[in-house]
């Protein structure tokens, strides 16, 4: 069936590669053994696709006639090179062999997870593991990602270029490690999809694509072979916990774009499904005593979104769940938030003298969360002038960029209240 005009077929190819683009690369990347060759090839495929469905319709299986149509453009690349490597004339061979297979859909996810894991090899840099997973798993654009992490799109370029060169130099295999190596590898992978998740998180602009990106990763490792014998709940524990936070996206900011906090949302807008979801992937998660931090911070969103409102919140609960979460990753910052669960559970008093006590070590001191909730317990507690300073402190630190300036009008709107 022919499109009604030019324009709704821009919009269809465009829609599927947003969708697809991820799965069809996975694939040529299987068959032709080459990122950069397989990229090209998928690019070629996209530009015959807008080139031929004019005349001839959209086929009947979208994502089958683009992995074919790469196909045949990746073996007329390798036909051009066959007088400089006899190698690339024997793989065009062998894929011309091939050409007709239509690949199955179980096949192609299996290829998705392929990719994740080559690009998550522990051999790349971290920022080079993130930003080859969105570009090649997820489909997004340099500039896309570039804007998610505040970084020039030439940098952004610059990441993935060394990504691709580590995994061509050091011959990285295109698979799912064996069962041996996979609890370890795994850890690497979740620590992607977590950092991909909190960009998005963090960014209300553009976030709801990273996040989106983030679940269906998480959603897709649930499937890694042998994982159910390995770590499988903390994949639960990761995908539950993602959900459970991106529920309350719709109540977190105002239709002007200002921050409202947990206690003032309407929590009539978090989403219940995601909610449901989350929790039931957290209680599996739990079940299996195999868990740990993702499913630990899961098990506190979960205390959240099961209260109605931020005085029912099982506090005592959630610091007990930060006692075990310190326990098995020590950190700071899982100090800072125990201390609020603290200030809300036995008393500001109380929590303020575990933040200033954290303050005083300096791990904290530059950070500006860290302030903006000691100020808030000083507001509680009618130390205002104190707040204030805290507030402006919190003020200073922030960074000034895109994504964070909600939080310094909120901060600025705090600090005149106190005025």
């Amino acid at each position: 069936m022919l499109p009604n005009a030019p324009e709704d077929l821009s919009r269809i190819i465009e829609t599927l590669y947003r969708s697809e683009s991820g799965r069809i690369l996975a694939t040529l990347v299987r068959l032709l053994g080459d990122l950069d060759l397989a990229e090209e090839a998928m690019h070629e495929a996209f530009a015959a696709a807008l080139e031929t469905w004019p005349q001839t319709g959209l086929p009947d299986k979208l994502r089958p006639w683009l992995i074919s149509a790469g196909r045949f453009k990746a073996i007329d690349v390798m036909r051009r090179r066959r007088r400089f490597d006899d190698a690339q004339s024997d793989l065009a061979l062998r894929l011309e062999a091939r050409i007709n297979e239509a690949p199955q859909e179980e096949e192609i996810e299996d290829d998705r997870l392929r990719l994740i894991f080559t690009c998550c090899h522990p051999a790349l840099p971290p920022e080079g593991q993130v930003a080859l997973t969105l570009r090649e798993v997820c489909g997004l654009t340099t500039e896309e990602i570039a804007r998610a992490f505040l970084v020039t799109p030439a940098t952004l370029a610059q990441r993935i270029v060394r990504a691709k060169a580590i995994i061509r130099d050091k011959a990285i295999p295109y698979q799912v490690p064996a069962l041996l190596e996979l609890s370890a590898r795994l850890g690497a992978v979740l620590r992607v999809v977590y950092l991909v998740f909190n960009a998005g998180y963090s960014t209300e602009a553009t976030g709801a694509v990273l996040s989106r990106e983030a679940i269906r990763l998480g959603r897709l490792l649930l499937d890694v072979p042998g994982a159910d014998l390995l770590r499988e709940p903390e994949v639960m524990g990761l995908l539950g916990l993602m959900l459970l936070q991106e529920s309350r996206r719709a109540a977190r900011s105002s239709a002007e774009g200002e921050l409202i906090l947990l206690d003032r949302q309407d929590r009539s807008l978090w989403n219940r499904d995601q909610i449901a979801e989350g929790i039931a992937l957290t209680e599996n998660a739990l079940r299996s005593r195999r868990f740990g931090a993702y499913t630990l911070q899961a098990a506190i969103a979960a205390i959240h979104a099961e209260a109605s409102s931020a005085v029912s919140t099982d506090w005592r609960q959630i610091t007990l769940l930060y006692d075990r979460l310190i326990r098995i990753q020590p950190s700071p910052v899982v100090e800072l938030n125990r201390a609020v669960a603290i200030a809300m559970y036995e008393g500001p008093e109380q929590g303020l003298s575990l933040i200033d006590d954290l303050l005083a070590r300096e791990e904290l001191a530059g950070y500006h969360l860290a302030h903006s909730a000691r100020a808030d317990l000083c507001r509680r507690l009618g130390r205002f002038s104190e707040a204030r300073a805290s507030y402006e402190k919190a003020l200073s630190l922030a960074r000034q960029d895109a994504r964070h300036e909600p939080e310094r009008r909120f901060l600025l709107g705090r600090i005149e209240e106190l005025k």
